[in-house]
């Protein structure tokens, strides 16, 4: 902070300058007008007090700018800092090996059910279809197979071989061993002969067509009224019929 100094005034000149005065206006100054031109004790202090108020502001507006540029300066630092903290984590980011991302987890979405198809409209019933008429039945007309498959039947019945020889002799007579044979006057058919035909359904239903049928129901008829083939000739060769 200068120095403001009030230098009095010397007292010397006084009197060069109350000289000088006298000389330039020609006549000296009464005591009056010295009195008053000289400042008085008031004004002297109000001129001290101003100075003194000016150097107090000078300093305080030096200090006040002092003041502020240490908080500039303060802040500048701060900022000058804060930057080259920024900068050094920025640097260290870089140089970090970056951290691999995990991979997300796989997400399993089940497959969502098909909407089921609508149920097809249902189609008129049809009528049903006529029952196939069955194929008519032919019939088998085999006097060896017929005479082969009696001979097999004999041991059934408790009949010897020798049997054979008179149920061959009685149904030759009778149909000649033919499954079709009808006689035309009393409507006897088949091999045995049989009065009515019907009769042999008991042995199966085939009986018109099978000489198989019709020859189980023959030895059991002959078994039951004549007790053997030998019998039931004898008795025909006696009556013609059996």
């Amino acid at each position: 902070m200068s120095e403001f100094k009030v230098e009095p005034r010397p007292q010397g000149d006084n009197k060069s300058d109350s000289h000088r005065k006298q000389t330039r206006f020609g006549a000296a100054m009464s005591p009056l007008s010295k009195a008053a031109r000289i400042p008085s004790v008031g004004k002297r202090v109000a001129v001290f007090a101003t100075a003194c108020a000016l150097l107090v502001g000078v300093s305080a507006a030096a200090h006040a700018s002092e003041s502020a540029s240490l908080a500039a300066s303060a802040n500048q630092a701060a900022e000058e800092e804060n930057a080259q903290s920024k900068l050094s984590f920025e640097a260290a980011e870089i140089q970090a090996p970056a951290t691999p991302e995990a991979a997300p987890a796989e997400i399993n979405v089940a497959p969502q059910a098909a909407d089921p198809a609508p149920a097809p409209a249902p189609e008129p019933a049809a009528a049903p279809a006529p029952a196939p008429e069955p194929a008519p039945v032919v019939a088998v007309n085999d006097p060896a197979g017929a005479q082969a498959y009696a001979a097999g039947q004999l041991a059934t019945y408790g009949w010897s071989a020798d049997q054979m020889q008179c149920l061959q002799t009685l149904w030759t007579k009778e149909s000649d061993w033919t499954t079709t044979a009808t006689n035309a006057s009393s409507g006897a058919y088949g091999i045995v002969q049989s009065l009515p035909a019907e009769k042999m359904a008991s042995a199966g239903a085939d009986y018109v067509t099978n000489y198989r049928t019709q020859i189980n129901w023959g030895l059991n008829y002959i078994q039951e009224r004549y007790q053997s083939p030998c019998g039931a000739l004898n008795f025909h060769l006696s009556h013609n019929w059996y």
